[in-house]
């Protein structure tokens, strides 16, 4: 016994390790032998070599109080033999190369205590940023080819990211940081194309007008694709609201780069953005819901009558874009497409009435628009269509006219130029 007692002992100063972080105290094991506690309070103040110095000195009792035998001396009351201690000629320094992994393990837990408070900083942040591109979106519509790409990327990342978090050799913690990573991806696609859209349809929208429920729900969902809470616990969770948000956002895309970038027409913008958004709400459902049979084919026969109905009911509630109204006068005469004897409010004698209006859009754009008079609320007259041509910078000058007779009684007199799928484009009124 005295032979591996005495190895076991003078062994245990070539190991040293730091096994565990408790709550209040620090556990080191040494070689094979027991734990020795040693209190946070005492260890904070304490250099690396003290703490080294102090355990091997209280497990060298330990080894000779514990581990050697007793003399065959027939003297019981004598002394154990004297245990000559090892030199140890080489001080660990584990515990000073544990400082920084410890402090970065302290810094990872002060964050994950935050990691709210910080979330709601970035979502700050992205909506600054966003401010930032909707500046962009006023000077070039050259970016929108990029709109192409955000919008391919969202929906593949989509429809691939729960076959990827149900690999089997994927950890459940590594499913949740490859979830997190793609919706950082995805909110910043979404940030960039939404705010990059809004000015563009904010200059085809009428305030006053039906058009601005359009407006306002793409502001809501560009600031949803800011707020990364909402969006990693709700938008990107429930597969109804991811369907129903990319769907929405597939739409206002297509609906301006078709025109801007191919020009098409906005009566064909709307039925091929229609037809698009279903597609991709359709793959959504599939993929995501699990859904199949006629429960599926219930849910997308509902959302097909539904784009059906926007579409041929509700365009009044989209606003045209690309197009803007950029100037509306009234007056008496016109000459060389300029107003003579301009009015500012309804005359008094019978009389004829110009309106003359400016359109903005695209080069290369085509597009049928038409003037609708209104006498509070009520018709008077509908013009023919006129095809207005892009490119020009003051816009494609359309005018039409009415005579103004004694037995007109009324307070507004409006003008709406409207496309031919029924969009409105501008109004123009004179009033009392």
């Amino acid at each position: 016994m005295a032979p591996n007692a005495q190895a076991h002992c003078t062994h245990y100063s070539n190991r040293f390790e730091i096994r565990d972080f408790g709550i209040s105290n620090l556990e080191f094991r040494i070689s094979n032998l027991d734990c020795v506690m040693i209190s946070r309070s005492w260890l904070k103040h304490q250099s690396p070599r003290a703490v080294y110095a102090r355990t091997q000195y209280f497990r060298r009792v330990e080894c000779m109080e514990t581990h050697l035998p007793q003399t065959e001396s027939s003297d019981r009351g004598a002394s154990p033999p004297a245990v000559a201690p090892v030199a140890d000629t080489s001080i660990p320094r584990m515990v000073g190369r544990r400082k920084l992994p410890a402090r970065m393990a302290q810094f990872g837990v002060f964050l994950r205590g935050k990691a709210t408070l910080l979330w709601w900083l970035h979502s700050a942040w992205a909506l600054l940023f966003g401010l930032a591109v909707m500046w962009l979106g006023t000077k070039n519509f050259t970016y929108l080819r990029l709109i192409i790409f955000h919008i391919t990327f969202i929906w593949c990342t989509s429809l691939f990211l729960p076959v990827l978090v149900n690999r089997s050799w994927l950890s459940p913690k590594w499913r949740e940081r490859t979830r997190l990573v793609i919706n950082y991806f995805n909110k910043n696609f979404y940030q960039q194309l939404l705010f990059f859209l809004l000015p563009i349809y904010y200059a085809s929208t009428t305030f006053g007008s039906r058009n601005m429920v359009f407006l306002i729900l793409l502001a809501v969902s560009a600031v949803l694709s800011t707020l990364d809470i909402v969006y990693d616990r709700y938008l990107s969770v429930r597969w109804q609201l991811t369907a129903l948000f990319f769907a929405f956002n597939l739409f206002a895309s297509i609906n301006v780069v078709l025109p801007i970038l191919w020009s098409f027409s906005n009566h064909w913008t709307l039925w091929v953005s229609a037809i698009l958004a279903l597609a991709g709400f359709a793959s959504m459902l599939y993929r995501l819901s699990g859904l199949r049979g006629r429960a599926a084919k219930l849910l997308l026969g509902a959302a097909a009558a539904g784009l059906l109905v926007i579409i041929t009911v509700f365009p009044p509630y989209i606003p045209p874009a690309p197009l803007s109204l950029v100037s509306a006068r009234f007056g008496r005469s016109i000459r060389a497409l300029q107003i003579v004897a301009p009015l500012n409010q309804l005359p008094s004698a019978p009389s004829t009435i110009v309106a003359l209006t400016a359109i903005k859009a695209p080069l290369g754009l085509e597009e049928h628009v038409r003037h609708s008079w209104y006498l509070d609320g009520k018709i008077l007259f509908v013009s023919k269509y006129f095809t207005l041509t892009g490119g020009n910078k003051d816009g494609y000058r359309i005018w039409t006219q009415i005579t103004w007779r004694k037995d007109l009684k009324g307070r507004v007199l409006t003008v709406d130029v409207e496309t031919q799928g029924g969009q409105l484009i501008g109004r123009a009124q004179l009033r009392n």
